[in-house]
């Protein structure tokens, strides 16, 4: 049976902005639809000075004293305002941590899956966070995890570089891995795929260059035996002579 939802019993946001009527001290400095600052009048000369021209009268700054109002078109100036945030959330870069677990005694096969999984991660623009988990009197020997930290990082330094140095806490050792800065240029996080095609299409290219060579090169580019020397004309009427004698004895 489905869980019905919680109401929301909260009420909406309200808009927090004052305009027009809203707005109550006694006096205000206005700044025109024009941009240019006509000084400071009463709020009711500013409400009057907004409606001659069909605009709504906007407080931009609340703190000052006394406050800031605005000329202008509240609907085009809250669109313009949104906009504005949207395109700074999209141009934000957002870093994911992700986590890879590591034993000191890890077989070389697994050591290459998750080695493969960290590079995986940081060519996708994502730090990773690296744990060595000890057990037993395996934490007696931390030598292990750091030696097995650092040789990842040596690995993996064109494309990651270490943030954070190898830390032991408690039974386990931390290091975390960033993305280089080549990685976040986007020199190195072009796919596998797409190189390969690139390969091959320059192989490609090569072969169909070199193609017309050879057949330049061949004087029978059929296989028909055109363009060969005719045979000399004593070699063939031995090689008949020779058919009738073969004949003759049968």
């Amino acid at each position: 049976m489905p869980v019905p939802r919680k109401f929301d019993r909260r009420p909406p946001e309200r808009d927090q902005t004052r305009i027009n009527d809203r707005i109550r001290v006694p006096e205000v400095r206005l700044i025109g639809d024009d941009g240019k600052q006509v000084g400071v009048v009463k709020t009711a000369e500013a409400l009057a000075y907004a409606q001659e021209r069909d605009l709504d009268l906007v407080e931009v700054a609340p703190d000052a004293r006394p406050p800031v109002v605005r000329v202008l078109d509240y609907s085009k100036y809250k669109y313009e305002q949104a906009q504005k945030q949207k395109a700074a959330r999209r141009h934000q870069q957002q870093i994911t941590v992700r986590e890879i677990k590591f034993r000191p005694k890890i077989a070389q096969n697994d050591y290459d899956t998750k080695k493969g999984h960290v590079s995986r991660f940081l060519k996708n623009k994502d730090k990773v966070k690296i744990t060595i988990m000890f057990r037993g009197r395996e934490v007696t020997h931390p030598e292990r995890g750091t030696a097995l930290l650092d040789r990842l990082a040596g690995e993996l330094s064109e494309i990651g570089v270490v943030e954070q140095a190898p830390v032991q806490d408690g039974r386990n050792m931390t290091m975390l891995l960033a993305p280089s800065k080549a990685v976040l240029a986007g020199d190195k996080d072009k796919p596998q795929d797409e190189r390969q095609e690139k390969t091959a299409d320059g192989r490609r290219a090569r072969s169909a260059d070199a193609e017309p060579e050879a057949l330049s090169a061949d004087p029978t580019p059929n296989g028909t035996g055109e363009g060969a020397e005719p045979p000399d004309a004593g070699e063939v009427a031995a090689g008949s002579d020779s058919s009738r004698q073969r004949g003759a004895a049968a």
